[in-house]
This record gives C-alpha cells, sequence and structure tokens, in this order.
C-alpha cells in the first residue's frame, strides 16, 4: 500500500476546512440579510421619506444626509462627504404631445417625457411633419434635404433575440444619447425616440441625451413603446403625419453636490481598500428604487454584515453614494481624480447598478490571467449559493474610471430581463422591488468582498 506524505494530508485537510469555514461565512451574510431585512428597509426609507434624486434637486441634497446617517447606523468606523460640481438640469411643466393624420382622421394623444438635458420647446411647442428612421445608422443614410425642418422619430427596439437585456439596450441606445445631435446637424427640429425598454406599455424611459457646440440644438422626447407602435402604424399609412410636442425643460449652472462614504478600517493592512456602491441620484420620473437605490442600500448592508457577524476585514471595506451617475458620472470622475492623486492602493472596486433582482454572479474587469483565478478559485463556491456567474466582462459606469488604479473592477450581475420595465420610468418604485432578491444581493456582495479580503487578487 502506497501512503501518502503527512505533510501533503495536511495541506488537504486545512484546505478542506477553509472551505468548509468559508461556506458557512457564506451562509451566515446570507441567513444575517434575510432575517433582517435591513437593506429592504432602508430602501423603503429611501423612496418614501427622500423620493427622485436628480443631481442638483432638493432631493438629491436630502438623500446625502440620508445616506450619511445610515451608513453610520450600519457601524461605519467613519463617514464623510466628497464634495462634487454636478449638472442642474429640471423638466418643468409636464410634457403634451400629440400625433395627428388628416387622411387617417387621427389625432391622438400620447406619453412622452423629455430626455435628460434636453433644451425646451418654444413656448407654443413644436409641430412638424414626422419622418421615421431605426436607428441613426438609417439617418445617415437619408437624404439630408428629406430631414430638414422635420422632427426626427427614432423607432429602432430592444432586439428580442438577444437573452442578455443589457447587451439589447447597448445596441438601442446611442439613437437616444446622439439622436438630437445627428438629426440637428441636418436641419431637424427636434427628435423623438423609442423608449429604452422591451415591454409594450405606456410608461416614457427618460435618460441623458447629448449636446456639440458646433451642431444645433434641438429638444428630444423619449415616447411609451405603445405610443411608438400606434405612431409607427400611422406613419406606415401615412407619410405626412404631423407630430406636436410640448416641453418646458432648463439647463442650469452646476451645482455643490456629494458623494457620501463610509467605511470598516482594516485591520492588517488599511491602506488597502476594497471598494463597494452604487449612486444615489436619480432620474425624476419616480423614486429610482431599481435604478440605484437599490445598489446604494446593498452597499451599506455590506458593512452592517460584516458589523453584525463581527468579522473583522484585513482590508479597508469603503461604501461609497455615488453622486451624478444617471447625467454625467461626475460623481465617480471625481473619486477616481482623488484616488490618482493620493498614496491609498485600490484592491478592487465592485459595483451594483443593474437593479435589486436576484444576483446571480459579478461581471468582471480586469486582465485575464486575474479573472481566471477568481473563476478557478471562488466559482465552485459561489456556485453553491448561486452567485457564481463570472463570465461576464465589465464594470459599473461609477467605479469604471478607477481603471489604471484599482487592480479589480466587478459589478454585481442579478438577472436582467425585468429591469428595462422599470429602469428611468415612473414605474421606478419601492412596491416594484422584491425585499429577498434585494437582500440577497446584499449578501452576495458581501460574500465576494469577504473572499477578495481573506484572499486577496494575488497569485
Amino acid at each position: 500500500m502506497k501512503f501518502l506524505p503527512l505533510a501533503f494530508i495536511l495541506l488537504i485537510s486545512a484546505s478542506c476546512s477553509a472551505q468548509s469555514s468559508d461556506s458557512a461565512t457564506l451562509a451566515h451574510f446570507f441567513e444575517a440579510a434575510l432575517t433582517h431585512n435591513k437593506a429592504y428597509s432602508d430602501l423603503h426609507d429611501l423612496c418614501k421619506q427622500v423620493g427622485p434624486r436628480l443631481s442638483g434637486s432638493a432631493g438629491a441634497a436630502k438623500a446625502v444626509t440620508f445616506a450619511q446617517q445610515r451608513m453610520k447606523d450600519a457601524g461605519a468606523d467613519s463617514t464623510w462627504l466628497q464634495e462634487v460640481m454636478v449638472p442642474h438640469w429640471v423638466r418643468g411643466a409636464k410634457e403634451e404631445a400629440n400625433f395627428n393624420s388628416a387622411a387617417l382622421k387621427i389625432k391622438q394623444p400620447v406619453a412622452v417625457c423629455a430626455l435628460g438635458g434636453s433644451i425646451g420647446t418654444p413656448a407654443g411647442g413644436i409641430t412638424a411633419k414626422v419622418i421615421e428612421v431605426k436607428g441613426l445608422g438609417q439617418l445617415q443614410k437619408l437624404d439630408p434635404l428629406d430631414i430638414m425642418g422635420k422632427i426626427v422619430y427614432y423607432s429602432e427596439p430592444f432586439d428580442p433575440a438577444i437573452r442578455e437585456t443589457f447587451e439589447a439596450y447597448s445596441k438601442a441606445v446611442q439613437q437616444r444619447w446622439a439622436g438630437a445631435m445627428e438629426a440637428g446637424r441636418y436641419g431637424a427640429v427636434a427628435v423623438v425616440v423609442r423608449s429604452m425598454a422591451q415591454h409594450i406599455d405606456d410608461y416614457p424611459h427618460t435618460g441623458s441625451m447629448g449636446y456639440v457646440d458646433s451642431v444645433p440644438k434641438i429638444p428630444g422626447v423619449a415616447i411609451s413603446t405603445k405610443a411608438a407602435a400606434q405612431l409607427s402604424d400611422a406613419l406606415a399609412r401615412d407619410k405626412d403625419v404631423t407630430f406636436y410636442m410640448k416641453t418646458s425643460c432648463d439647463i442650469l449652472p452646476d451645482v455643490k453636490s456629494y458623494n457620501v462614504i463610509g467605511e470598516i478600517k482594516g485591520t492588517e493592512h488599511p491602506e488597502e481598500i476594497i471598494v463597494i456602491g452604487g449612486h444615489l441620484d436619480s432620474w425624476d420620473l419616480a423614486e429610482g428604487a431599481q435604478d440605484d437605490g437599490a445598489g446604494v442600500v446593498q452597499a451599506i448592508e455590506v458593512l452592517r454584515l460584516f458589523k453584525t457577524l463581527g468579522i473583522r476585514p484585513k482590508k479597508t471595506i469603503r461604501a461609497i453614494a455615488f453622486m451624478n451617475e444617471e447625467n454625467g458620472v461626475k460623481g465617480g470622475k471625481k473619486y477616481a481624480e482623488w484616488v490618482k492623486k493620493g498614496s491609498e492602493k485600490h484592491i478592487a472596486a465592485i459595483e451594483s447598478d443593474a437593479g435589486g433582482f436576484a444576483p446571480r454572479g459579478f461581471s468582471l474587469e480586469g486582465d485575464d490571467a486575474l479573472r481566471a483565478r477568481i473563476q478557478k478559485n471562488w466559482k465552485p463556491l459561489m456556485d453553491k449559493f448561486e452567485i457564481g456567474d463570472l463570465d461576464n466582462q465589465g464594470s459599473g459606469a461609477d467605479v469604471h474610471p478607477l481603471v489604471g488604479s484599482c487592480v479589480l473592477l466587478a459589478e454585481l450581475h442579478p438577472d436582467s430581463q425585468r429591469y428595462f420595465d422599470f429602469h428611468h420610468s415612473a414605474r421606478d418604485v419601492f412596491e416594484n422591488v422584491n425585499d429577498r432578491e434585494l437582500e440577497m444581493g446584499a449578501a452576495a456582495m458581501a460574500s465576494f468582498v469577504y473572499l477578495i479580503d481573506k484572499y486577496g487578487l494575488g497569485k
């Protein structure tokens, strides 16, 4: 009989013991999150006591105070505010819109909302013939004379064949961001953009649009998916359909706001930082529950879970409620600038900005060898808790500016199928967040932080 060396037996025994200990710790994270339901309670208060939190608004200022207090309540060793100048755009009075076809004897009111950053229309609104295009590429193939003086209607939908809804979003969203710039270049007077959503309903979805000073600025609105289908049907039967829109938006000077930061100091390597975060601002149409109140309260919950379970991290865990992701990413950029000027070493930065749905894993942004190590070493354990999907690449908008200053960037990857039903619309309210899914997302983040803190990201 061949006997194994004692040293090898002890090594295998130690490895099994560590795996058992890690599995128990992750189980404790999930149990504590699901039992106490504190992230869900915090989200309720953020949505109902603070409400919409668009950068520069009174709601955003109130949210800063709220987030700092909840970090203190969670047991943060210290909290502070990081000043950042942010855009201040206001929607104004509720938008009005309809389309009219004399040939079809139709005058149809439609649900629209101004796109974030848009200028307003003249006081009497704008009425013009409509030209429909499916995306920027189709617009650029038209004769400019066919665009001059018209309202360009961008009707490219999400591709329903794409399983990952964020991929479908990324393929369609350029028409929202750059649509007014491109149409204005050819003399259009306004743009209407199909809402960035798969679901057919009568809720328009806002979102940022851009301008350049070299092109005339024209107003832009999003139209609900239901109304978009009606408009496309009318245009298929009558090319002389006209569209009326009236908005009252205004772009005001930038104002002072803050990133909210709270941390637990590391016991062995306090100079090494693991960031967790979400963005505190939200669009003004609703409460910003999924986007991104969920991410903010999950980051705060990670601090609470470590404190509640008595786990003292080796490295510093820093929660950040970033300001102004929606229309500028000024908070994420400001934090990255500050990091580059300092001497702190950032090990990992993990964002939650994909909704409070059931967690599946994490997207990873780092070198190939690092991603391979994480998948090899931790996927089997994470799979036991159904958070082992580590195949997606990329990170969140607020942590991405840390490229070059941080070893690993990551984003919580929840089930994405329902996210764009709510994203940037009046449906993004607390009632549309499931308590267990939200809490499991917080536990998943705590689990990932724990593994990074315990084992590091080295070879």
